[in-house]
């Protein structure tokens, strides 16, 4: 069912125009002065008016991520593909994705510690996160998409790794400006590499909630007689 495919779109595309928006805010309201230094994503999330949407942005993109990582795991496993290390990739994938909701409902202004504790947590869990889908995704059974798949997600984890190591290299010498190029670049990567999953989820035929299958109902009659019925 190709509409699957748009799941990982709609969270990449959700994800960047949100966080552009919340820039283009704090900028026009003049929260961060780009004259100066340019803004870390964090600080333009910082203060209101866009505090609120930054915490409902982060808070959408936890969940449809959660929702990804979930249908990513069992896809896997529908593949025949189960394995410990596919295991990890879903524990991996669902703590990195609360780390998302934790950052942007607590600002760096407000509780610091808090906000870079889910910055770690999204940031270096979920880049472990994706290279295991990398890993996984090599080794799955070959197809149509897997030549390029493979190779965009080895591109992008590696951007992202040394986008990260930079990040923290630079902002501990001092070059803030810098180090806030290189969170919003990596940022950017991270949307790319969620919507790379649409090549894989088109594939995925359906995902089927069944409740409850049937249901046995004791009864009488007027006469006492009890009756068992099935109802589907």
């Amino acid at each position: 069912m190709w509409m699957w495919a748009l799941l990982p779109v709609t969270l990449a595309v959700f994800g960047t125009i949100g966080m552009w928006a919340v820039y283009a805010i704090a900028v026009s309201n003049n929260t961060v002065n780009i004259t100066e230094e340019f803004p870390f994503i964090s600080t333009c999330g910082s203060y209101n008016p866009q505090s609120c949407l930054f915490s409902q942005i982060c808070n959408i993109c936890c969940v449809l991520a959660l929702w990804i990582v979930t249908i990513r795991f069992q896809q896997i496993r529908d593949l025949g593909c189960a394995s410990n290390l596919n295991t990890v990739g879903l524990v991996l994938g669902f703590v990195s994705s609360i780390g998302i909701s934790i950052l942007g409902n607590f600002q760096q202004s407000v509780v610091k510690v808090v906000h870079l504790l889910g910055a770690l947590l999204a940031f270096a869990l979920g880049l472990a996160y994706f290279w295991v889908q990398t890993w996984l995704s090599y080794y799955s059974p070959p197809s149509h998409d897997r030549k390029w798949v493979v190779a965009a997600r080895v591109i992008f984890c590696s951007l992202c790794t040394c986008l990260l190591i930079c990040m923290l290299v630079l902002y501990g010498a001092g070059f803030r400006s810098e180090s806030a190029i290189c969170e919003w670049a990596l940022v950017m990567c991270f949307f790319a590499l969620f919507a790379i999953f649409a090549a894989e989820f088109r594939h995925v035929d359906c995902h089927k909630f069944t409740v409850q299958k049937k249901q046995r109902i004791n009864s009488s009659d007027a006469n006492g007689v009890w009756t068992i019925q099935e109802i589907h």
